[in-house]
């Protein structure tokens, strides 16, 4: 059997100014770690929530949906402000992007960072992600081929549910982004698929910011934090964050 690491939440202490950063669909707070280390550096408190059913099996995950990930991120920042943080920033990359839309949307924040944000995700690309989620845990878990491809085709049977409600979730998000009006930052990288940039356009489009940036990263995919632009992508926050009315 292959070694899996279960994920944590981190909570990195600094000064009054708080930042909550939120990782991607499949993944954990380990998407999170470097940026929050980089910004912990520069004196803010940084806590990544792990979102429910992440960090755990495909089949454990799709029991779980949009609800219960705002759940989530909502004893996150509840955490933070539990804590003595008045002022907070969100930050989030993909699924944690739209979260970070959907927390700029219901609590009081000081900015918004979103990152590969997803628009009008199809439920097929959704099931694709899950299975290749599925397939590598389950290959860390020492299982051979035979039995991987049984469970695989038992779980897109029965993974469409929680899919569904993360499409209408996407798509709810979306219908409301004139709910923002906080200075945003909007990022995508070019390498990714053409629709995170519509996405990214849409969401720039549609808020109610004053304050917001629109940029593009040239050498990045989808998982921004991870790929060459890093370095540029983390000053930017950086500037970002510093710019705002803590």
């Amino acid at each position: 059997m292959g070694k899996i690491v279960r994920p944590k939440p981190f909570f990195l202490k600094g000064g009054e100014r708080a930042v909550l950063l939120l990782h991607s669909f499949t993944s954990s707070t380990v998407d999170m770690k470097k940026l929050g280390r980089f910004l912990n550096q520069e004196n803010y408190t940084c806590f990544a929530p792990l979102y429910k059913g992440h960090g755990l099996s495909a089949e454990q995950l799709i029991l779980t949906g949009p609800d219960d990930w705002c759940g989530s991120v909502e004893a996150g920042y509840h955490f933070l402000k539990n804590e003595g943080y008045q002022n907070i920033a969100v930050i989030g990359i993909s699924l944690g992007g739209i979260l970070a839309l959907n927390t700029g949307q219901k609590w009081n924040v000081n900015g918004i960072v979103t990152m590969s944000a997803p628009y009008q995700r199809e439920v097929n690309a959704l099931k694709r992600r899950v299975q290749r989620y599925a397939r590598t845990y389950k290959q860390l878990e020492g299982k051979s081929e035979q039995q991987i491809s049984y469970e695989l085709n038992n779980l897109e049977e029965n993974s469409l549910n929680s899919l569904i409600k993360f499409e209408k979730h996407i798509d709810l998000t979306m219908e409301e982004l004139s709910k923002i009006d906080k200075p945003i930052s909007i990022y995508y990288g070019e390498l990714d698929e053409p629709l995170y940039k519509e996405s990214a356009d849409y969401i720039y489009r549609n808020v109610s910011s004053k304050n917001k940036i629109l940029k593009r990263y040239s050498n990045s995919r989808h998982i921004m934090l991870a790929d060459k632009d890093q370095e540029q992508i983390q000053a930017d926050i950086l500037s970002f964050l510093n710019n705002l009315q803590w």
